[in-house]
């Protein structure tokens, strides 16, 4: 037997979580947080600026290596790698990090599925 419309939208429907109820009670446990890992490393990538700060790093080490220090090029090209690696792997800390202290990045997660939150 089938479920009513509404029952089965109710049971779909995550409740909303206010930024301060939820910093203020993420340490003493009352929520708990479910992170999406394939969104969460996009979205940090754009919060965080990473790609673009990669970028700033790689462009320039390539250059540095062409015109004859391949040394400091090859550092350069190496941090901008690493710091991609770094937000992707990291990606779920470094969002509820933010979350916990940024509203506008707590918002946007909740709305856009990368961050779900629920009374524990």
């Amino acid at each position: 037997m089938s479920q009513p419309q509404d029952a089965h939208d109710a049971q779909d429907t995550v409740e909303y979580i206010p930024f301060e109820e939820f910093r203020n009670g993420l340490p003493h446990g009352r929520f708990r947080v479910i992170v999406n890992p394939t969104l969460a490393a996009p979205f940090v990538a754009h919060r965080t600026h990473a790609t673009q700060l990669a970028l700033a790093l790689i462009g320039p080490g390539i250059a540095a290596a062409l015109v004859g220090h391949p040394w400091i090029g090859g550092l350069l090209v190496a941090a901008g790698i690493l710091l991609r690696r770094a937000v992707k792997t990291q990606a779920p800390r470094i969002l509820l990090h933010l979350a916990t202290r940024v509203p506008s990045v707590y918002a946007q997660a909740t709305e856009q599925g990368v961050m779900e939150v629920l009374r524990a």
